[in-house]
């Protein structure tokens, strides 16, 4: 995520762009220990429990088994290896991972959203694509709203070495994103049960300032998509350590996201990380160009906490530090999830 570091030392952002939903005060989340959680985990309290995080109206999908750790890893370990030299916009190296997402794409189905699957921003000085790609609805109403699934695959390229090592190869930040993207692509363009119409995007340029998400938002904007959510993924190649959910939600507070999501797989999938709050992640990350843009629940999934990786932006962050399993599972426990939203009869995630 941009800048987390310097996030964690100041905890305190300043707001930017013209928010429509209500933001909800950290006072008002209750401190309650979650059933069979450690003590000091958060959950919503019961007064607000009727969208909170368990089980309510929405009926459990079945689990999947699609992806499997060789399945993450081949991806994981192309986009994160020395040959693609951090994958900063603009590089050489970053247009190595842009055609190897476009083989992914042209493989398994998924078309160009675009006349091509690149996508030149026009907010950058270099070269700078986003990788675009669409599975168009199969229902004659529903496919006319749109679900963007969404991860940044650019890094910060070279830096000052540490023992003669300069490459930032951004294995967790973000090909492990951009991998369970990819994995969600090849799941859907397999089955094409989707009622919805999903876009697919990559995102160049997340570490320059969001700049491949804004570019790509604004172009969706005036192209007067019906966005109805931008589900993104952020750092999820390592577990979480002693929670009792699988994964945070950037917002948390703000929709409820975290419970249609619980709903629909049936178990503590999403939880509310105290911290990401406090740093106000949701506003640092690719979601938010989104949330600005069409003011529809637009929120990352993230499994770092800032206690479980310790390389952000180093020369360590490699794919050998990565979860594989852990990994699958994020794809794996995505499914149901994202199944229900993207054929869901109405419009079930809300802001607040």
């Amino acid at each position: 995520m941009k800048s987390i570091v310097y996030l964690f030392l100041l905890l305190v952002v300043t707001a930017c762009g013209t928010v429509k939903m209500k933001e909800t005060d950290p006072e008002n989340i209750a401190p309650v220990a979650a059933s069979g959680g450690g003590a000091g985990e958060l959950m919503l309290s019961e007064k607000e429990s009727d969208e909170g995080v368990r089980l309510q109206s929405r009926t459990a999908l079945p689990a999947v088994n699609f992806s499997s750790a060789k399945d993450v890893g081949d991806i994981i370990t192309f986009l994160s290896s020395d040959d693609l030299k951090g994958r900063e916009a603009g590089s050489e190296g970053i247009e190595k991972a842009a055609n190897y997402i476009e083989t992914i794409f042209t493989t398994h189905g998924v078309k160009p959203f675009f006349d091509t699957y690149k996508d030149t921003i026009a907010n950058f000085s270099e070269p700078a694509y986003n990788v675009v790609g669409v599975l168009e609805g199969n229902d004659p109403i529903l496919k006319n709203e749109v679900v963007i699934i969404g991860a940044h695959y650019d890094h910060i390229g070279l830096i000052a070495p540490t023992n003669g090592d300069k490459i930032a190869n951004g294995a967790n930040d973000n090909a492990s994103g951009t991998t369970t993207v990819l994995e969600l692509a090849r799941y859907f363009a397999s089955n094409k049960l989707n009622k919805r119409t999903v876009i697919f995007a990559l995102f160049t340029a997340e570490e320059k300032g969001l700049l491949g998400s804004k570019d790509l938002a604004k172009r969706l904007k005036e192209k007067n998509i019906n966005l109805y959510t931008m589900l993104n993924f952020e750092m999820v190649g390592v577990a979480l350590q002693d929670k009792d959910y699988f994964m945070y939600v950037t917002g948390y507070e703000n929709s409820n996201l975290a419970a249609v999501a619980n709903d629909y797989s049936g178990e503590n999938l999403i939880g509310f990380l105290p911290s990401a709050q406090k740093m106000n992640l949701f506003k640092r990350s690719d979601n938010y160009a989104f949330h600005t843009a069409f003011n529809v629940p637009s929120q990352t999934f993230c499994t770092f906490d800032f206690t479980n990786f310790d390389h952000y932006h180093g020369v360590d962050d490699e794919a050998e530090l990565m979860d594989f399993d852990h990994m699958a599972r994020v794809v794996n426990k995505s499914i149901p999830m994202v199944t229900g939203i993207i054929n869901a009869a109405t419009k079930e995630i809300k802001y607040n």
